[in-house]
């Protein structure tokens, strides 16, 4: 393995206060990692920043080296916990538009997927439920051959009948020295996928663990501890 992405001294100040703060952080290729922790623990700002859709108050990001950029585009796959996309688009027509776009993008791929999960690549987005605009986005992100797929609770808008398709979908479709960041509060649901955990409180790191090394050490799941921790 490699070092992937590292955060030196990242720190993110909004007009309301710290978002992160004083951040370091490496994470390795080849890993699934959760990135878990309460709401306003600085989560999705993370996720911005490694994604360039932030600058940095002070501190840095380097992916493969590369701080965020036009270098780093091409290497991440971005799932947003917000929708991007035009309602007014097909699935086709969005297809074609990351295809032009990102030269990673596996057509097949993503129309493989679309038939398992039985959505119509001719179908509108503002004809779809929520829960279906989430699973094309979900799609379209781990229909590219990145290095690094950034998820924003990829899972939390669809029903439980889909999660674990869903899970399998993002498992069966990415290299093995590619890295799968996941932001979620799911944690049950996930758990048994990940390689490694990070949790994040009050915009700092409070845990970097192997999720091996958490049972054996805690004896106790993921969720568990995740919720001793902060008393959920």
């Amino acid at each position: 393995m490699s070092t992937l992405l590292e955060c030196k001294n990242l720190s993110k100040r909004y007009e309301k206060g710290m978002a992160l703060s004083d951040l370091n952080l490496k994470l390795e290729s080849g890993r699934i990692i959760g990135l878990l922790g309460p709401n306003g623990s600085g989560k999705t700002t993370l996720l911005k920043l490694i994604n360039g859709l932030l600058v940095p108050t002070s501190g840095e990001v380097r992916i493969l080296g590369n701080t965020p950029g036009v270098e780093t585009k091409s290497v991440i796959s971005y799932l947003p916990d917000q929708t991007y996309l035009s309602a007014n688009q097909k699935v086709t027509q969005i297809i074609d538009t990351f295809a032009d776009f990102y030269a990673d993008f596996d057509r097949s791929r993503a129309y493989h997927m679309l038939q398992k999960l039985n959505i119509q690549p001719s179908e509108r987005l503002k004809t779809m439920s929520k829960g279906t605009q989430e699973k094309v986005q979900l799609i379209l992100v781990m229909s590219r051959r990145a290095k690094l797929y950034c998820l924003d609770e990829p899972i939390a808008g669809v029903d439980p009948a889909a999660r674990d398709y869903i899970l399998t979908t993002i498992l069966n479709n990415y290299a093995e020295d590619a890295t799968i960041l996941i932001s979620t509060h799911l944690i049950q649901d996930i758990e048994n996928i990940l390689d490694e955990v990070v949790v994040l409180q009050n915009g700092k790191l409070k845990l970097q663990a192997s999720v091996e090394d958490i049972r054996m050490e805690r004896g106790v799941s993921i969720d568990t501890m995740f919720r001793e921790v902060f008393k959920c």
